[in-house]
């Protein structure tokens, strides 16, 4: 009987191999930015690294503004300034480039990528960023456009409505403040539901995962549109905004980062997958785990093997019940958007 069986597992653990290695390499990066997955797929193709891929795809979206929400021009915050957010994960190394509150500076992730290759640190913040930006060569640029400003003075208009305070004098629900903490505090429990909404993404994340097996990942963002500056949200941190580990696989978050980052949703899918969970379960579970504590919290995640099976998920709440994502694989032949029901 064994002389029988062995062969057979023989043939199904060669298909099995072959049905993995079909999938690789994979580039899948949230929302349907086409032209960042394109771009990222071809540098894959010309031989390029999965952190070029991942640098590349994402400056995509940054020369893009895709939706308004990653790159300059978009999302200025209390005073009117786009700053900018932005990481690179090596998922070989583990070694992490990242940058936040990026002024005058429009190649974000280009500049958290000179942080894995020309310092030992893992996140640089504010003005330093950009004088450490401009040491690496890249040119200090305004970036306001008309197109920001008119956001900026329309949000003046309306009483400063939506803004990022509570419990504050005067009351930040109806006026422009500025804004000081009360004699007596009385801690109001916040009923709004997320600001965003589908129309306003905040993030690019992208997970590449070479044909090897190797992972890398990165995001680049604007941030939340009227943030209080110096507000930095999940998409530079690693395990919040993106996590890659070569020996599992890599995901990427988008939404409302001040609640997801409190979970590490990526770092929590990338554990998922290492213990042999399915992409797509994973990043389902890590939404659920949101849910108990945010149950209408705006948030969607991508999740990748290192088999190149991947998978995605997002919470459904009003305006907000399908996601869509891009995935590049050599079973697909090119870029193909993709769509989840949220749960």
């Amino acid at each position: 009987l064994s002389v029988v069986v062995a062969p057979l597992l023989l043939v199904a653990l060669q298909l099995a191999g072959a049905a993995s290695a079909a999938g690789l390499p994979v580039v899948i990066n949230t929302w349907a930015f086409r032209k960042a997955a394109e771009t990222a797929w071809r540098v894959l193709q010309l031989g390029g690294s999965e952190l070029d891929a991942v640098e590349r795809g994402c400056g995509q979206c940054e020369i893009d503004q895709c939706d308004g929400s990653v790159g300059y021009g978009g999302s200025p915050d209390e005073s009117g300034e786009t700053t900018l957010d932005a990481m690179i994960m090596d998922g070989n190394s583990m070694e992490v480039g990242a940058v936040a509150d990026l002024r005058r500076v429009k190649n974000a992730i280009g500049v958290a990528r000179k942080v894995i290759e020309y310092t030992k640190h893992t996140l640089l913040v504010g003005e330093s960023a950009s004088l450490f930006a401009v040491r690496m060569g890249f040119p200090y640029e305004d970036l306001t456009t008309q197109n920001s400003l008119s956001v900026y003075s329309k949000w003046l208009n309306q009483s400063c409505q939506p803004n990022y305070w509570k419990n504050v004098v005067p009351d930040s629900s109806k006026s422009c403040g500025p804004y000081k903490r009360p004699e007596k505090v009385t801690c109001k429990e916040e009923g709004t539901i997320s600001q965003r909404s589908v129309h306003n993404h905040d993030t690019i994340g992208m997970v590449v995962i070479g044909a090897s097996g190797t992972v890398a990942s990165g995001t680049s963002t604007n941030g939340a549109i009227h943030k209080i500056p110096g507000r930095v949200g999940d998409s530079p941190i690693a395990g919040a905004g993106s996590y890659a580990d070569s020996t599992a696989g890599g995901a990427a978050a988008t939404g409302d980062g001040d609640i997801m980052m409190r979970f590490l949703p990526s770092y929590q899918a990338v554990e998922y997958m290492r213990m042999g969970t399915d992409p797509t379960v994973a990043c389902q579970k890590v939404i659920s785990r949101i849910q108990k504590y945010a149950p209408r919290f705006f948030g969607a995640i991508i999740c990748a093997n290192t088999t190149g099976s991947y998978g995605a998920a997002c919470n459904k709440i009003p305006g907000f019940t399908q996601f869509h994502f891009m995935v590049s694989s050599p079973l697909l032949g090119q870029p193909t958007e993709q769509v989840v029901d949220c749960i």
